[in-house]
């Protein structure tokens, strides 16, 4: 039986009022009012447009990225001390963590120098041996202000004392000796990891080693590099935390990180690892969860809301050096890479190096016509000075060419929506906010959006799709 479409064209309606989408299906619309402007109703096409994109039943593609993994075979080199470091007491979500020393203080690699701000927060630790030089407000690269600690490194690297291996016999020393190192999502995120391996009720760890993120390769390293050390993190975490089953995501254009995973997991009840398809954004939590376990985090909701807990691959690995060596999290893997860099590689480096220090340890750029970003291309963050320090969640730095793109009036194609793995219509967020109708990007769910960029990357128009939603999370915070 032959199966016919119809598809019906309302005269006057160009490519402006297109709507986006093809091979759609509706499910029963949404009845509730959204998106009201100044307490008045929107348009009837307006309200008709925003109930077909939030009725489209489709599957979070994400997008298509160039996979460029240029220093994906290159042994991790470790990278001399720097003379001096500047480490910032806000290096993750949550509470700035306080400065317990002062100017001219002497610190040893791993001595805490800012205590955590509460639950939510983490402890920060010198990174070198040496003297406190100065305690000063410093710019982050996200524009913010946070007070960081200057030292002036002796080149002795005297470890700490205190630094010594804990005791862990359950999962409240487990959550204890995770706090006292400091330990965060190293994955670029930031999360205190404590405070997610506290949820209860989990039936599944969920290993993020996707690495989506073009041009980085530091997970992959970790991988190839230190896989015992990551399989001794996952069984710490089952086992204090009691958690069943464990999955391990990489994308398939690491198959010798795979190959080498599945090979010391296949003894090991109640882990796997699974191949996945290369896709941006595949990392991002809510994405993973839903493509590897197929169930939906709920909006506004936690991974933990629905039995899971997500951690980066590199992350259980720093779970494994605080269990057996008392080590705070002090230096970390990251990838200095783009087609302006003269050596790209793979590097540990001390958490507070500078990004010139780095970018001067692999020759510098091949020319001046340079963007350079903290972070992969996608999420990065472009940086106006190289003077600024690396954290706990920097595992990437990338020199690339430069954007000369020019921002076009939206077209309405669609892509952006097509593309959004959070199933959102990021081409009203832009809208709204030039009416700062924070109300209406509430009622969109902008706080769903994980601005991971798929659709800036994928605008016809050029249009900076994230600085609206940016605007707009902001306003939303502040709404009472």
């Amino acid at each position: 039986m032959v199966q016919y479409i119809c598809i019906v064209i309302h005269p006057g309606r160009g490519a402006d009022n297109a709507c986006p989408g093809e091979n759609q299906r509706s499910s029963p619309h949404d009845s509730r009012r959204i998106g009201s402007q100044n307490g008045a109703a929107m348009p009837k096409r307006e309200m008709g447009e925003i109930r077909l994109f939030k009725s489209l039943k489709r599957s979070a593609k994400g997008a298509a990225v160039p996979h460029v993994k240029a220093t994906a075979g290159l042994p991790t080199v470790k990278m001399p001390v720097p003379e001096h470091v500047v480490i910032p007491m806000s290096m993750h979500i949550g509470a700035p963590a306080e400065p317990v020393v002062k100017k001219g203080d002497t610190v040893m690699v791993g001595t805490v120098i800012g205590k955590a701000g509460g639950f939510v927060s983490a402890n920060v630790y010198s990174s070198v041996s040496g003297t406190v030089q100065d305690i000063a407000p410093l710019r982050m690269v996200n524009g913010a202000m946070a007070t960081a600690v200057a030292i002036k490194t002796d080149g002795a690297q005297t470890v700490d004392p205190a630094c010594v291996p804990p005791v862990v016999t359950d999962k409240a020393s487990l959550l204890a000796a995770v706090q006292a190192c400091g330990l965060v999502g190293v994955g670029g995120a930031g999360f205190p990891t404590h405070v997610k391996l506290a949820a209860n009720t989990i039936d599944t760890l969920l290993i993020n080693a996707a690495e989506c993120e073009p041009y980085l390769t530091t997970d992959c390293r970790e991988m190839l590099e230190c896989s015992d050390t990551i399989i001794s993190g996952i069984a710490a975490v089952m086992k204090y935390c009691e958690i069943p089953h464990c999955i391990i995501g990489i994308e398939r254009n690491k198959p010798e990180c795979i190959d080498l995973l599945c090979s010391l997991t296949r003894e090991m009840k109640g882990v796997e690892v699974k191949g996945l398809p290369m896709r941006y954004p595949q990392g991002a939590e809510k994405t993973l969860i839903k493509r590897v376990m197929g169930r939906q985090v709920p909006s506004g909701g936690l991974p933990a809301d629905v039995g899971v807990i997500v951690d980066n691959i590199s992350t259980v690995k720093a779970i494994s050096d605080a269990i057996q060596k008392g080590m705070p999290l002090i230096e970390r893997v990251t990838t200095i890479t783009g087609e302006k860099i003269k050596n790209p590689g793979n590097f540990i480096i001390k958490i507070g190096t500078s990004v010139k220090d780095l970018i001067d340890y692999c020759g510098g750029f091949t020319d001046d016509d340079v963007l350079v970003k903290m972070g992969g291309p996608m999420m990065g963050f472009p940086l106006n000075t190289l003077e600024v320090p690396m954290m706990k969640g920097s595992n990437g730095i990338i020199a690339i060419d430069t954007d000369e793109t020019k921002e076009q009036p939206c077209i309405k194609c669609g892509r952006c929506v097509d593309v959004c793995p959070m199933e959102l219509s990021p081409l009203y967020f832009v809208k709204y906010a030039k009416e700062e109708n924070w109300q209406g990007m509430k009622d969109m769910n902008v706080m769903d959006c994980v601005e991971c960029r798929c659709c800036q990357y994928i605008c016809s128009s050029k249009i900076p799709i994230i600085n609206s939603i940016k605007a707009g999370k902001n306003a939303v915070r502040g709404m009472k």
